[in-house]
């Protein structure tokens, strides 16, 4: 008996304490020279030159740098050089386990509450994050869920000690889940009591449940006093004054048009989420200037009558309409296939899109649809030195093997639970 309790002591103990050694990088101490890579500027553009990092910013330098005086210097000579990827709409750090409800903190009960912040619920601990910095992705868009309006997201880091240290846009987006606006019976739906019911006319009144709220929001925020803070008013502030973006979980042509409407109502800055169907109106995107982060790329068709190889071509064919998008892996699963975002970009590359262009969908066009454009996203001057070194093709399974990665000019460790269990089933099997 005791030798049981031994062997299951030092099995729990093996998976709290692995990944312990790791930890957060230090600020950036010495200045930075990387030489003789080829850089993929994630705009479209690849030249062959030198980057700078100092402070924590990008400088590129297309003349041969001078290596002298108390500098790190990395030869990137036969690599590529990206901007760090960009996974929105994850709720990674929110959940680790999603059979295990211990592990679960994604989900608020109620139905509007956009002054729910994910952001204090983010686990900076997640064994998850460590592998999705392996393959690249340096920041993530920490969404809520639950109910018709679920919460506040915010864009975080993913090298940090807290959740502080890791809000890298706080709470920039308020978010929406769509009602269902078709009437689809299932087996199980036609077993139920309720199967009569209306739901296209269930989920156009949920949709004015939140058109008044809206509505009693505003008339809040037009009011110069009030007798009482309202916490749930006041969350959604950056709405009308548009530093914040609606993001709208939908992926029906119909729904994703009253969503339009609800947006031009009260002027909100609009991004659809899901919209598997997106690329029927894509002129009507472009027209009113709308984004798109696409849902899971590797996927079937929605419908029977869609071409099999749909969700694989829709990226292409929003950028022929010239509508902003990015992709995402949503779903219960959705925080640990976030890793793939590289390799479902690499997809789309064969589905229409140039491999430049499916770059910039998951970091460029992902910055922009998030607000944090300006400060990453690209290799740009003076841009934060958020970027990774590549041996081989970053949007190819086969040849992808990171070296390097950088956030903010800090050298991140690249090390994982993936690459400790692999090592240590190695030495038990005396694999070379």
């Amino acid at each position: 008996m005791k030798n049981i309790l031994y062997i299951a002591l030092c099995l729990v103990s093996y998976q709290l304490f692995s990944q312990e050694t790791m930890h957060p990088s230090p600020a950036q101490s010495k200045k930075i020279v990387i030489t003789g890579g080829t850089l993929h500027i994630g705009n479209g553009q690849v030249v062959s030159g030198n980057i700078i990092i100092e402070k924590g910013k990008l400088k590129i330098d297309m003349n041969a740098p001078s290596l002298a005086g108390d500098i790190e210097h990395i030869d990137a000579t036969g690599k590529h050089i990206y901007p760090g990827i960009i996974a929105p709409n994850t709720n990674l750090g929110l959940v680790e386990v999603s059979s295990t409800k211990s592990t679960v903190d994604n989900v608020e009960l109620g139905d509007i509450h956009p002054n729910i912040r994910s952001i204090v619920a983010y686990n900076t601990d997640s064994k998850i994050i460590n592998t999705l910095r392996t393959n690249g992705v340096l920041f993530a868009q920490i969404v809520p869920s639950g109910g018709l309006i679920p919460g506040t997201s915010t864009v975080v880091q993913l090298d940090a000690w807290n959740w502080e240290d890791a809000a890298y846009a706080l709470d920039n987006g308020v978010h929406l889940t769509m009602p269902a606006l078709i009437n689809r019976p299932t087996f199980m739906s036609s077993r139920r009591r309720d199967a009569d019911v209306d739901q296209v006319k269930l989920g156009l009144e949920r949709i004015d449940l939140a058109r008044n709220f809206f509505k009693e929001a505003q008339a809040y925020l037009n009011e110069k006093t009030h007798a009482a803070t309202n916490l749930k008013y006041e969350a959604c502030k950056g709405l009308f004054d548009r530093s914040k973006s609606l993001y709208v979980n939908c992926d029906l042509v119909k729904e994703m048009l009253a969503a339009i409407h609800l947006a031009a109502e009260f002027n909100f800055k609009l991004v659809i989420v899901g919209g598997t169907d997106s690329w029927m109106i894509g002129d009507i995107l472009k027209e009113n200037k709308i984004a798109v982060i696409l849902s899971e790329p590797h996927s079937l068709p929605a419908t029977d009558d869609d071409a099999v190889d749909q969700p694989y071509k829709t990226g292409a064919m929003l950028q022929k309409a010239g509508v902003l998008f990015t992709i995402c892996q949503d779903g219960s699963d959705g925080h640990s296939q976030q890793r793939n975002l590289a390799f479902q970009a690499g997809t789309m590359a064969a589905y229409g899109l140039t491999k430049e262009e499916a770059l910039q969908a998951i970091t460029l066009n992902a910055a922009k649809i998030l607000g944090i454009d300006s400060r990453t996203g690209s290799l740009e001057n003076g841009k934060d030195a958020n970027l990774v070194i590549c041996q081989g093709d970053l949007l190819d399974m086969k040849s992808s093997v990171l070296t390097h990665a950088f956030i903010q000019g800090r050298a991140i460790n690249l090390d994982n639970k993936h690459s400790q269990l692999f090592e240590r089933y190695k030495y038990k099997y005396s694999i070379k």
